[in-house]
């Protein structure tokens, strides 16, 4: 599975000005939601699970990164979108450190394989810290679908 398949790279949201981890996800799911991936009305319903999904265990890898997923039945394919910090925000990392790239995915209930798929090609990318540098350097929409399509396209940067 490609970053072409599920990233929605016209909600994606270089340069957030967020105070903290809840700020970042809703600009998230509110991004998708302005163009049109989500099943009308369903936005708030959404980040309160995504919220939830993080009380439970912080998706915070480490390494400047976090990558909050959830499943939902608003979504009838998987659909994602990328945010960039500049600032970085507290998202209970792994590390301790701040979040500046965030990859948020969002799953249909009923595709558990797609979605693991969708989160191994996430994690694959974001342990090289080649791509991990590039995508903080994202600072507009186009800079952010170059960089994932170039990974699409050379799988082992």
């Amino acid at each position: 599975m490609n970053f072409a398949d599920y990233i929605c790279f016209e909600a994606s949201v270089p340069n957030m000005e967020v105070n903290d981890r809840d700020d970042a996800i809703s600009t998230l799911v509110y991004a998708l939601d302005k163009v049109g991936k989500l099943r009308s009305g369903t936005c708030d319903e959404i980040i309160a699970s995504v919220i939830e999904r993080e009380n439970e265990a912080s998706t915070g890898m480490g390494r400047g990164v976090a990558v909050p997923h959830v499943k939902h039945a608003a979504v009838k394919d998987i659909v994602g979108s990328v945010g960039q910090i500049p600032a970085g925000v507290d998202f209970a990392a792994l590390d301790k450190q701040p979040v500046f790239a965030i990859i948020l995915l969002i799953s249909p209930t009923d595709v558990p394989d797609k979605h693991l798929q969708a989160m191994e090609n996430v994690f694959k990318h974001l342990q090289e810290e080649k791509f991990r540098r590039f995508l903080r350097q994202t600072n507009s929409m186009e800079a952010i679908e170059d960089l994932l399509r170039e990974a699409d396209d050379n799988p082992s940067w």
